[in-house]
């Protein structure tokens, strides 16, 4: 099967090849990727420019040197992917997934980041358990006397007509893909209060919250996208006079181990989503990065109460 190499964002040490190398300053990093998932021709990143060959070229107010994040969902998949970007953008990042041990793919990107400035740490917290979500928060900010924001990337879904639902299968899910995000957000914020010190909190929502998804039913899960949304708002109102600004990530349709499922159960699924974009295919974890290290950088330091929309322009038509 044809493949192609996928221009990102990431440093060579910090990919998930096995392969540590170390380095001084980011470098360009590719990832294979099939060319027939992704729908394009090999190549098709050609134009796109590598990032500055050192940091000291590159453009400050994205950087997060000298902080301190926590990103729940971040033992694997899309939160990983995102914890990677931030630790090569100089932050101190803790991830919490409800693993027992860290899947491999983590212990690889925790290896690779003893060659960087920033750093990775892993820690087992399911988002439902608010009392230790609390108390490892609370213990990350004392070991760093800050913390200065938050992605919530912890999320589930299932694929069930609405008529089938139960009320424990909605609750299931709100507790995780709601209730976790809104208690994980509302224990980052309490310390960054304590301490005074403004920041950044994105909360991972989804276009699934803005409009229904053809061919795939799963009404509680956009639901509970929609309450994520909605959430944004309010916590931005809430918490601004404090210098906390809050902003929700819509991602399209992602290739990743949970929609790899969805493709599993849905026969055709996968064509379906490809057609229903501008690009005509769809995302990889790493094309999530940049805009989320936007959002957590000064560089968006007059954005609060937002949601930006990264899908392949599906809801653009």
């Amino acid at each position: 099967m044809a493949s192609i190499r996928l221009l990102n964002s990431l440093p060579a040490s910090i990919t998930r090849s096995g392969r540590i190398s170390k380095v001084t300053a980011p470098i360009t990093a590719y990832r294979t990727f099939s060319s027939s998932t992704l729908r394009l021709d090999p190549g098709a990143f050609k134009n796109d420019k590598p990032a500055a060959a050192s940091t000291e070229n590159a453009y400050p107010n994205f950087s997060l040197r000298g902080k301190a994040y926590v990103v729940t969902g971040g033992g694997r998949g899309l939160g990983l992917t995102i914890a990677e970007a931030m630790v090569q953008a100089g932050a101190q990042v803790h991830c919490f997934d409800r693993l027992d041990t860290p899947h491999p793919d983590f212990a690889l990107s925790q290896e690779a980041s003893k060659n960087l400035e920033g750093s990775i740490h892993y820690h087992h917290v399911d988002v439902r358990d608010r009392e230790h979500l609390n108390k490892t928060i609370s213990k990350i900010a004392k070991e760093h006397g800050q913390i200065d924001g938050l992605v919530a990337a912890a999320g589930i879904q299932r694929v069930k007509e609405a008529v089938d639902h139960t009320p424990q299968d909605v609750a299931d899910l709100m507790d995780v893909n709601f209730t976790g995000v809104f208690m994980s957000a509302n224990a980052v914020a309490q310390q960054m209060m304590q301490t005074k010190r403004p920041g950044s909190i994105v909360l991972v929502a989804s276009m699934s919250g803005m409009i229904a998804n053809k061919g795939l039913t799963c009404p509680a899960y956009n639901a509970s996208k929609a309450a994520v949304i909605q959430l944004t708002r309010n916590l931005a109102m809430e918490w601004g006079k404090h210098g906390i600004r809050v902003n929700a990530l819509c991602p399209g349709h992602i290739i990743t181990p949970m929609v790899q499922k969805n493709f599993e159960e849905v026969p055709g699924l996968k064509e379906t989503w490809e057609k229903e974009n501008m690009l005509g295919r769809l995302a990889a974890p790493e094309e999530f990065t940049g805009a989320t290290i936007f959002m957590l950088s000064p560089a968006s330091s007059f954005m609060t109460g937002s949601c930006l929309v990264v899908d392949g322009g599906h809801t653009a038509w």
